[in-house]
């Protein structure tokens, strides 16, 4: 019967050494990892990945376990974010490398089980099938690995090429992957590939001692067998001990690689939290009495999943390709941050110096670090609580701070006072919540919707537009207060708690249940960040509610010409609350897509409290759009955030300065599409 003989040719002694040699390889890799194990236990209690009925994920019940499995199907067993990330490129060598390497240490796991167990499965057509699939999994994990040091050597080799060339000296060690990790990447993979090469030379020479009838179940080991002609007992133990010192060698430096993360991503993955992308953890004021800080300062303030997530990096880099801070060269690396908080911690340094202050407030916090992570690291989450400790420090000027102030006094990040809330309003005859109107829709403008000039296009056009379609709406004119998102994401936690509590109250007051806004930050907040300060509510965004009334047919769709108009998705709308089709329903699906659309869509720069910040023209993100958007050869770029529209109007007249953008919002289109119409539909 097909099967095979554990430690063929082995002597008691021989099997006595080899489980010494495993149990202390084991126990030395064991120690490196409850060394990183007591760096996450200095951090807080994981409190806040709870359920709605605020049961913990990390206590062994029904729910816990439930999320557990859930979460390791589908982004470890299933790669999610791998296969979603690079389709066309890293992720098919990223997928051959981990599925063979799991097929490997399953088949491993497998083989010992039968070995130690009293029940014996490993022959007949199941020991036949084994063969075959470990074998070919083999050569797919052998291929990705020299795929994958193919990959690093070209990448290293353009990239130091062009920092020689482009940058400062002093700027290539900070910006460029360094030449010591691609060392311990060429490490990591030698050591891969040597194990891999190795096994098929064992497996091969285990057919040549003992040959077997059944041998061509392994093809690659029978193949090489063939080649190498017949081996003697000794010559096959020699090799077989060739083999296991790499194993053993393996399970000594597997902490300290980047490989790691094939362990850590499997716990970090577990526990991840259900918190929407977009939703940022409060701080108490009994937190604040405890700890007599704000914020973040050394890695013990993080939760204890945020350090055991550091660990898990595995500095693919993808994170820093997606970052759009990075992309026009600013020092703001999220792969980079990962690696100096952890190296912080375990230092036990402050972590602002060791990331860089210039980095920190470099950030939007559009997520696409976060959406891009294999791993499910928040580095926005990271990047914030830092800010926090910074402002509450007072390490926070410029213009940045003024936007606090302005908020702070007038409740308008512009700095307008509340009256001028309603200057857009005048002779429109807007509803208004104070005058005891029934509505079904709150229409929250937003401090750019009712303060910039183009913004106020935008509000006056959705205002028509729902009028036209007979929607019961009001505004709360100058009882609307800023909803706080840039004061929270600059850092200044407590201004944005007044606020939401501010603006929860009047929501109350008015019995507001659900908000239509333009803002898609505004949008972000309302929806994921209120329900904590008492306002629970159904927010959507304009270009949803639209949508709704169009294909109820109470209003119709703008129909542009083929290859006119280009849709440029903002971040806070396509990747941190998932809207992207909406937009695309409004303009008939009729829009050239840039080359980054969608949930991958560039961030405009303007997020993260930088749209009150300065910076080069060089360092634009949104003049880094806005090429993209034009080389669709579109004449009309449709926005659906106010925030988008002044950082990429600014930017188009860089750009293209002699050339006739249009640059409207999507209410502006659909406004035109319907001019022509009856004031209202009969259907409504």
């Amino acid at each position: 019967m097909p099967t095979r003989e554990e430690f063929l040719y082995f002597s008691t002694p021989e099997k006595l050494l080899f489980y010494i040699l495993v149990f202390l390889s084991l126990a030395y890799m064991a120690s490196q990892i409850i060394s990183r194990v007591r760096l996450w236990l200095q951090g807080k209690p994981i409190d806040w990945y709870k359920t709605r009925t605020g049961r913990s994920y990390w206590v062994p019940t029904k729910e816990g376990i439930q999320h557990w499995v859930t979460n390791i199907v589908v982004f470890v067993l299933g790669q999610k974010k791998v296969r979603s990330s690079r389709p066309k490129s890293g992720a098919p060598m990223h997928l051959m490398i981990f599925y063979g390497f799991f097929t490997l240490f399953l088949a491993t796991t497998l083989f010992a089980i039968n070995t130690y167990s009293p029940i014996k499965f490993h022959h007949g057509n199941y020991y036949l099938a084994y063969e075959m699939v470990v074998d070919i999994m083999g050569v797919a994990f052998l291929i990705g690995v020299a795929w994958a040091a193919m990959r690093r050597y070209l990448n290293l080799k353009s990239e130091l090429g062009r920092a020689m060339v482009d940058e400062p000296k002093q700027l290539i060690q900070r910006r460029r992957w360094p030449m010591s990790q691609s060392a311990n990447d060429f490490w990591t993979l030698g050591l891969l590939f040597i194990m891999g090469v190795t096994g098929y030379w064992l497996e091969a020479a285990r057919m040549s001692a003992d040959p077997q009838p059944f041998d061509w179940s392994a093809p690659v080991g029978h193949l090489w067998a063939q080649f190498q002609g017949p081996f003697s007992p000794l010559a096959y133990k020699v090799v077989w001990w060739f083999h296991m010192v790499w194993v053993f060698a393996f399970f000594c430096v597997l902490p300290k690689m980047r490989l790691r993360h094939v362990m850590m991503a499997i716990f970090t993955t577990a526990g991840k939290s259900d918190t929407p992308m977009g939703k940022l953890k409060s701080i108490s004021m009994e937190e604040v009495e405890q700890t007599e800080q704000i914020g973040v300062k050394f890695g013990k303030d993080l939760s204890r999943w945020h350090l055991m997530s550091l660990d898990a990096c595995m500095e693919c880099g993808r994170c820093t390709e997606v970052c759009p801070a990075w992309n026009v060269g600013k020092l703001l690396n999220p792969k980079q941050i990962v690696q100096d908080i952890r190296g912080a911690h375990q230092a036990g340094l402050e972590i602002a110096p060791a990331i860089g202050e210039e980095a920190l407030w470099a950030c939007t916090t559009c997520n696409a670090c976060v959406e891009a992570c294999p791993v499910l690291i928040r580095h926005v989450d990271l990047i914030v609580d830092v800010r926090r400790n910074l402002v509450s420090e007072g390490q926070l000027s410029g213009s940045s701070a003024t936007m606090l102030r302005q908020t702070a006094s007038t409740s308008n990040a512009w700095g307008q006072s509340a009256s001028t809330r309603e200057d857009w309003m005048k002779g429109l005859d807007i509803p208004l919540c104070r005058d005891g109107v029934e509505f079904d829709f709150l229409f929250w403008v937003g401090c750019a919707g009712a303060t910039d000039p183009n913004a106020v296009k935008t509000t006056k056009a959705t205002a028509e537009l729902l009028k036209k379609a007979g929607v019961k709406f009001a505004c709360l004119g100058k009882e609307e207060a800023c909803t706080g998102d840039p004061a929270r994401r600059v850092g200044e936690e407590f201004l944005f708690q007044e606020k939401a509590q501010q603006n929860a109250s009047v929501f109350e007051k008015y019995g507001v249940k659900k908000v239509v806004t333009t803002c898609p930050h505004c949008m972000n907040s309302l929806k994921h960040e209120y329900g904590e300060f008492g306002a629970n509510l159904e927010v959507y965004h304009h270009s949803q509610l639209l949508q709704d009334l169009v294909s109820k047919g109470s209003l119709l769709a703008a129909k542009p010409k083929r290859g006119e108009v280009a849709f440029h998705d903002p971040c806070y709308l396509a990747r941190v609350n998932e809207e992207s089709q909406a937009p695309r329903d409004l303009l008939s699906n009729e829009v050239v897509e840039p080359e980054h659309a969608k949930h991958k869509t560039l961030c405009c720069g303007a997020g993260g409290g930088r749209m009150w910040m300065e910076e080069t023209l060089a360092q634009r993100p949104a003049n880094r759009r806005t090429e993209e958007l034009l080389a669709t050869g579109a004449t009309t770029v449709a926005v659906g955030c106010p925030f988008c529209r002044i950082m990429l109007g600014d930017s188009i007249k860089q750009v293209r300065p002699n050339d006739e953008i249009k640059l409207l919002d999507l209410a502006e289109l659909l406004q035109e599409a319907n001019a022509a119409s009856p004031e209202t539909y009969p259907n409504n």
